[in-house]
């Protein structure tokens, strides 16, 4: 009698550098690779339209890497808790392996699991495999977690090297019966009425493959402009592995280990930190996307809300060339330059008086890329809420942008030449009224929460 291993894919649909993987493998026994579609565990964030298309076509991919290489992916949607332990009894599994997760809601269910399932004499193991330092690593000489990037970043540099990426596996033992899976089609994860997403085919090919090929383009192609022309929205000097990165497909091992020995990645590379700050904030801090990291910022008075000028910012209409011409590529493409989002961020916040929450509920459910740290986090940043955030004073000016980083108007003109022309609201008079609202924040006392 076998007792298979069951390898639970979550955000890390990829077979390299897969550390649960390849415990599964390791094990000598045949392998369920098992993913669950939880939208119902408690707290657990249902994502958005655009990341919903985004895991159709990832998790196709995943399954057909496997069923090359033996394998084949079993698909459950429910709570995860409930479906790992059914799956566990159907196959007579004697083992579950995982790649860790980081949200509040995801380590309860994690935790839940492990000691469950250990109690039942199953072997349990969860690895690091999205992160280039556990959270619980990286400390204050006092022994606290950082709040301020750059020494965040200096602390990680001088931790041990993160370590090598694991190899692909060649081959997978399945089983000899595979139990039945839901098809990606049960799931209606794509538009169809309407078929909204022409524009994320046009512009993305998600799976591991392409993840890989990405970094290689861009390593090649993009990297020796990348500090110069970063933040030229026209340039394409990024390295668009974002969505790849937030999905799995590829790890921040691989990506390290394959950029860390070429010239001038160190500022690429920062990047790839600022994500691991994104992430070690929100494993402390676990209501990033409902509460304000700074407590002060919860006197923030913000006025009654103008549905029409939230909705002039979400469709592009404001009559701000560079604000308009983000939010129609992210409609677009489910993208948008990140240059480009910090001063569409800034003028809902700071020129509409509008709260954050709501840019990143709309963020959530456009971007391909959302997740449930990096997007809470950068809004917090630019609304001056959050960790090492923008000072609050420090306003975007989206014309100053504009003239600075798109001179010619290319990406203007690329993404709003038919944009109104006319701005619903005064920038230099917005940002008075911001300063002066922001007053009442420094007035408010600066204690922690609890």
């Amino acid at each position: 009698m076998t007792s298979p291993s069951i390898a639970w894919f979550r955000d890390d649909l990829r077979l390299a550098d897969n550390p649960a993987l390849r415990a599964a493998i390791d094990r000598g026994e045949p392998v369920i690779a098992l993913y669950v579609f939880d939208e119902e565990s408690p707290g657990i964030r249902a994502i958005g339209g655009a990341a919903r298309w985004w895991l159709h076509h990832s998790l196709a991919s995943l399954d057909e890497r496997l069923r090359d290489r033996g394998g084949a992916l079993v698909l459950r949607r429910g709570p995860a808790e409930r479906l790992v332990r059914e799956t566990v009894t159907e196959v007579g599994a004697g083992a579950v392996f995982w790649n860790r997760r980081y949200g509040g809601p995801e380590r309860e269910v994690d935790s839940a699991l492990k000691s469950s399932l250990r109690a039942d004499g199953l072997e349990v193991a969860s690895f690091a495999g999205s992160l280039l330092h556990e959270p619980w690593t990286v400390r204050t000489g006092g022994g606290t977690h950082y709040s301020v990037f750059t020494p965040f970043w200096r602390a990680c540099l001088a931790l041990p090297a993160p370590r090598s990426p694991l190899p692909e596996p060649r081959s997978i033992l399945g089983p000899t019966h595979m139990p039945p899976s839901d098809t990606l089609d049960d799931w209606n994860l794509l538009p169809t009425t309407p078929d909204w997403a022409e524009g994320l085919r046009e512009t993305w090919e998600p799976g591991e493959p392409a993840a890989r090929q990405r970094l290689k383009d861009f390593l090649e192609h993009d990297l020796p402009s990348y500090d110069r022309a970063r933040d030229e929205p026209s340039a394409g000097a990024t390295s668009l592995l974002s969505p790849h990165l937030r999905w799995g497909e590829i790890s921040p091992f691989t990506v390290w280990h394959e950029a860390v020995g070429v010239e001038g990645a160190g500022g690429f590379l920062s990047e790839v930190g600022w994500r691991e700050f994104a992430w070690h904030t929100l494993y402390h801090s676990p209501d990033l996307a409902s509460e304000n990291l700074r407590p002060e910022f919860d006197a923030f008075p913000w006025p009654p809300l103008n549905p029409a000028h939230l909705d002039a910012w979400q469709h592009g209409e404001t009559g701000v060339p560079l604000v308009d011409a983000g939010m129609r590529e992210l409609w677009r493409t489910g993208y948008m330059h990140n240059r480009v989002r910090m001063v569409v961020a800034s003028f809902l916040v700071k020129n509409l008086l509008i709260d954050w929450r709501l840019g990143e509920e709309w963020f959530w459910d456009t971007l391909v890329d959302a997740d449930e740290a990096n997007n809470p986090f950068n809004w917090q940043w630019v609304a001056g809420s959050g960790a090492d955030a923008a000072p609050y004073f420090r306003v975007f000016n989206p014309e100053l942008q504009a003239k600075k980083f798109d001179p010619q108007s290319l990406y203007i003109s690329r993404w709003a030449a038919d944009a109104p022309t006319e701005p619903i609201v005064d920038l230099g008079e917005t940002r008075k009224v911001a300063l002066a609202a922001y007053e009442q924040v420094k007035r408010a006392p600066r204690t922690g929460r609890g």
